[in-house]
């Protein structure tokens, strides 16, 4: 069965590079702006910002920042009236994973019918996702979902109630301004906890399922960098070298896990889709390690390779006791950024393990693991978790 590869998303990357906003608009024909973010990132002066810079490019706007913390359907329509109210003819998302996501969605809603479960990448909805999509450039403002370059978005639907994705090459940004300067303000914990989902989207991505070496190479320097660099930024927060391999590292996860994730995401979507306001890395960051010691045996070269990615030195090590070195090496690298050991830190209680269970089951994010992922796995999985 072939595999296609295609990593086509046109990145402005460097420090600095936010002053291209208005020229990339206008690149994409762009001359009424609706801009989404959210609060938080409107707290941190950053909206402000984009404003100034729409302005001096004598650009129409309005913002849209009426969001939840994890994406919700609701929000999508929303946000398509004030696009329809501005008569808008772009998006400019900026903020984390939620703003992007939302954004991606609203973009894909403007001239798509309801419901958006229409669009579930589990059902093959891609096919009904047309070209007649506003342009869309995406601003991290942080390191960790990569969504300023996916062809995703991941949203929890009104109909089914369950975190759903929504996926179409079409829905890759036009552009995506990526510049690490917009990170520097990012305070600890949403730092280590976005840091650690990038961390585990090129993990998960690395020892997924099926054949694609472009992936693969992404994802292995992505862990690399993560290694490095995590502990660097917790602690000097303005070391903009570090910020930068970061925010690279997020963007090489976003475009790996093309290839498929595994049984912590299936976790994580059903975490979110129950508990609100549960961030969305931190839960990845939570339970990967136990997925690691899950899929250790199943995937041992892989994980061998994840290492010495790490830093393990080679030396005469077989490849099952490297493979034992990485999921150590996860372990002390989430202590050392500051993760919690149990999902009772995210909210969660032994009261929704029953329905966790069956959220995670039905979510395509396990497809993909190297270790099929059962009711018999995933339950006491997550109780020993709590």
């Amino acid at each position: 069965m072939p595999t296609y590869l295609s990593y086509p998303t046109r990145v402005v990357w460097g420090a600095g590079t936010i002053i291209k906003l208005g020229e990339e608009v206008r690149k994409a024909g762009g001359t009424k702006v609706l801009v989404v973010s959210d609060r938080g990132v409107i707290a941190a002066g950053l909206v402000r910002r984009v404003e100034n810079l729409l302005s001096e490019a004598d650009l129409q706007f309005s913002v849209f920042s009426d969001l939840q913390p994890n994406p919700v359907e609701a929000d999508v329509w929303k946000g398509v009236e004030a696009y329809r109210a501005l008569h808008a003819d772009i998006i400019v998302a900026i903020g984390g994973g939620a703003p992007l996501d939302t954004a991606r969605a609203i973009r894909l809603a403007v001239n798509h019918p309801k419901p958006l479960s229409r669009y579930d990448d589990a059902k093959g909805g891609d096919v009904n996702v047309t070209s007649e999509l506003p342009p869309l450039i995406c601003i991290a403002t942080t390191s960790g979902t990569g969504s300023e370059v996916s062809r995703s978005a991941v949203v929890k639907l009104d109909d089914t109630k369950r975190k759903t994705v929504l996926f179409s090459p079409r829905l890759i940004a036009t552009c995506a301004i990526a510049d690490p300067e917009l990170t520097l303000g990012l305070p600890p914990k949403p730092t280590a906890w976005t840091g650690m989902d990038a961390f585990t989207h090129c993990l998960e991505a690395y020892v997924a399922l099926g054949d694609n070496p472009l992936a693969d190479a992404l994802a292995i320097d992505g862990i690399h960098r993560v290694t490095r660099a995590l502990p660097a930024v917790m602690d000097n927060p303005n070391d903009l070298a570090a910020r930068a391999d970061m925010m690279a590292a997020a963007i090489m996860g976003a475009m790996a896990f093309t290839k498929g994730l595994g049984a912590a995401h299936a976790i994580a979507h059903a975490v979110g889709a129950i508990v609100p306001g549960a961030h969305h890395g931190l839960v990845n960051a939570i339970v990967l390690p136990a997925v690691c010691r899950y899929n250790e045996e199943q995937a041992h070269p892989r994980f061998a390779r994840i290492a010495e990615a790490m830093g393990e030195p080679c030396g005469s090590m077989d490849e099952r006791k490297m493979a034992d070195r990485a999921c150590t090496r996860v372990e002390e690298l989430c202590r050392r950024v500051g993760i919690p050991e149990k999902l009772s830190a995210a909210g969660v209680t032994a009261e929704m393990i029953p329905q966790l269970v069956e959220l995670a089951l039905d979510d395509a994010s396990h497809r993909t693991n190297p270790r099929p992922f059962t009711r018999e796995d995933c339950e006491p999985m997550l109780r020993s978790l709590l």
